[in-house]
């Protein structure tokens, strides 16, 4: 041996252990896409599957290498038990059955691989987390998660906008019919019962609005992250996407040489890559993630719509005959936003009004007769 031949370092005995428990991992996910292979009727989704099985062993064979390089002994790995008791709930039930768990898996090791130098110099934690996106497309078949990825009622802006608009309206209604009950029954005067409820509605509006605003704003920095990362991922491995963009096609059903041209297609113009992929994968629209100050305006106005109804008739009108038009116009208020709320979650519009009515008037009820009893104590 050359005396200037140097020496490779030695594997410490933390990667050593690294080493096997990704390999491990690696074929417990591989066994695992097999038995959901097995079960799986569709032949199209199955093959998918085996392909996934396959990655899923060539990543352990990378491991497996690597404790052949460093001298170490290669361990049998034979499934564990938590694989074989998924495996068999795979069979059982399917794809649909172990969905939960799969796709945690492949998101752990997405995570666990991204702290790994050596893991992401080889792409694997991009790959797992390509098989994670691709598995959720295979096991979501048909049902009521399909139909609303699909659907703008559920999805859109609008169909968003009109249901916060809706709930908004209720918040400000039920919060500040309530305050004013509550008021009223101390008996203060009007002068006390138009500057609470004023002030119930405005603060209530601004703590909406400010609370909207800081959500939307935030679910759009994560949502423009995301896509950051999707373009980074499109110019650094562009074969990887048209490969995940295949095989999400594929999984929808488009067949294989239909799925491969398409996704090729796609994958030759950037711009349109990076909207498809967003689409498809984040299930994103990047033209429209929501505008925090358009959020916050329609929580604030929608607020101080509801709010003012119960407040309105202490403009005109004093004592118990302002308590009895205030809560015959909140009860037909709270009775409409019921019917429509009822729109949103398939229940009856009857039922949801009248619903609605007795939750607002019983809430009233409890404020207005505390109201009276501090108002006693306290005269």
């Amino acid at each position: 041996m050359k005396a200037n031949q140097e020496k490779k370092p030695e594997t410490s005995k933390a990667d050593l252990r690294r080493f096997r428990r990704n390999r491990a991992e690696e074929l417990d996910a591989a066994f695992l896409y097999e038995a959901v292979a097995d079960s799986e009727r569709d032949a199209e989704k199955a093959s998918i599957f085996r392909e996934l099985a396959e990655t899923e062993r060539a990543h352990a064979e990378i491991w497996r290498k690597k404790l052949e390089d460093a001298g170490a002994p290669i361990p049998r790995n034979a499934p564990s038990l938590k694989a074989r008791l998924l495996a068999r709930l795979a069979r059982r039930g399917g794809a649909r059955a172990v969905a939960p768990i799969l796709r945690a898996v492949e998101s752990g090791a997405d995570a666990a691989y991204a702290g790994q130098a050596d893991a992401r110099a080889l792409g694997l934690d991009r790959q797992e987390k390509s098989h994670a996106k691709v598995f959720a497309t295979l096991s979501a078949s048909g049902g009521k998660a399909s139909i609303a990825s699909v659907e703008s009622w559920h999805r859109g802006s609008r169909g968003g906008s009109l249901r916060a608009a809706v709930f908004g309206a209720n918040d400000g209604l039920v919060s500040n019919f309530s305050l004013i009950m509550g008021v009223a029954g101390a008996a203060p005067g009007q002068g006390v019962i138009l500057l609470a409820g004023t002030a119930g509605m405005l603060a209530g509006a601004f703590s909406m609005a400010a609370g909207e605003y800081v959500s939307v704003r935030s679910q759009r920095e994560l949502f423009e992250h995301e896509i950051r990362k999707e373009r980074d991922e499109l110019e650094s491995s562009p074969d990887e996407e048209r490969k995940e963009l295949e095989l999400i096609y594929r999984a929808k059903g488009i067949p294989r040489e239909q799925a491969a041209q398409l996704a090729a297609s796609i994958i030759e113009n950037p711009d349109s890559a990076l909207d498809t992929l967003a689409r498809e994968e984040l299930g994103l629209d990047p033209s429209d993630l929501g505008s925090p100050w358009v959020a916050a305006s329609s929580s604030f106005f929608a607020f101080v719509a509801g709010a003012v109804i119960p407040l309105l008739p202490f403009f005109f009108l004093q004592g118990l005959h302002g308590v009895a038009a205030s809560a015959a116009l909140s009860a037909l208020a709270l009775f409409t936003v019921g019917a429509l709320i009822a729109v949103f979650t398939g229940k009856g519009a009857l039922y949801g009004g009248v619903r609605m009515a007795l939750i607002g008037g019983d809430v009233a009820l409890v404020t207005h007769t505390l109201g009276r009893l501090i108002g006693v104590s306290l005269g």
